[in-house]
């Protein structure tokens, strides 16, 4: 009888270990050890007394303080979980002899792009949110050498109150919708992320690699097709321009590593956002 792979999901509770968890949770190879707050990730004593007890396979990184307003308020706090969190844990990883996948954000560039930004590209974060998560990138590509920085979009799914929630709530109180029209990048779900982060646990790759979903669109257009797919479209949509936003303009990410080397192919956009309104509109995600 085969030893299933112990896999440690940090963080979930949010929309990427929920989605992981759904997907894990039928399959005989592996064994889930699912940690939210109850560990977390910046003590490092926590993160050590887990490893020590539950001897992790591989380690996935989802826990973050991504609330962009919330790091600009409270930078240590920013760095404490996404940066410091995210050592503690390639620390572990490399004691135990582990893979880290770490989760990343196309936040770590600047937005004056205009063109789609690969793996080879310069980060050059601007806000507290994309250096903290740009300086966790650091801390694993130094402290362990069998991990995999996995960099996304605009990630939405359930676990936590996301976009799609928000829009489809301005729907339903027949409030119009109001969203930059020049804030590029691709909306990617957490179900279609997942799946990458599934073929990484076996394969035999490391270092950095981009994965949105295929396409790019605008916030508005983004909103558009949420509505347009739930029955809504009659709710306006008003573009506006970014300027006050604390995300960048243009991040638009570039699965260049996957393409280059065969290993898996993201969904478009918008065929995995109208799976997952499907689903959720079917009571299969919760």
């Amino acid at each position: 009888m085969s030893i299933a792979t112990r896999i440690w999901i940090a963080g979930a509770g949010g929309r990427l270990g929920s989605a992981l968890r759904r997907r894990f949770d039928y399959s005989t190879g592996y064994k889930l050890l699912c940690s939210d707050r109850d560990v977390p990730v910046g003590d490092s004593r926590e993160v050590n007394r887990f490893a020590d007890i539950n001897h992790p396979d591989v380690i996935i990184n989802c826990a973050g303080l991504t609330d962009v307003r919330e790091c600009e308020r409270s930078p240590e706090a920013a760095y404490q979980i996404n940066a410091l969190g995210a050592r503690n844990l390639a620390v572990a990883a490399r004691r135990l002899d582990a893979k880290l996948i770490q989760l990343s954000t196309d936040d770590v560039f600047d937005g004056a792009a205009s063109e789609a930004l690969c793996e080879f590209d310069e980060a050059h974060p601007v806000t507290m949110y994309g250096k903290s998560k740009y300086a966790g990138e650091k801390l694993v590509r130094e402290l362990t050498d069998k991990h995999v920085i996995v960099r996304s979009s605009w990630l939405y799914g359930a676990g936590t109150y996301d976009f799609v929630d928000g829009v489809l709530d301005a729907a339903a109180k027949g409030e119009a919708v109001r969203l930059p029209g020049d804030e590029i990048s691709s909306p990617t779900s957490a179900d279609a992320l997942a799946g990458f982060i599934e073929y990484l646990i076996e394969a035999r790759e490391y270092g950095l690699y981009h994965a949105s979903c295929e396409g790019a669109c605008s916030r508005a257009e983004f909103a558009r097709e949420i509505l347009r797919l739930s029955g809504h479209g009659d709710t306006p949509v008003e573009s506006t321009v970014a300027g006050q936003t604390l995300r960048p303009r243009f991040t638009l990410l570039d699965n260049m590593m996957m393409r280059i080397t065969g290993i898996y192919r993201m969904p478009d956009w918008k065929d995995a956002l109208a799976a997952y309104l499907s689903a959720r509109q079917k009571g299969g995600i919760a």
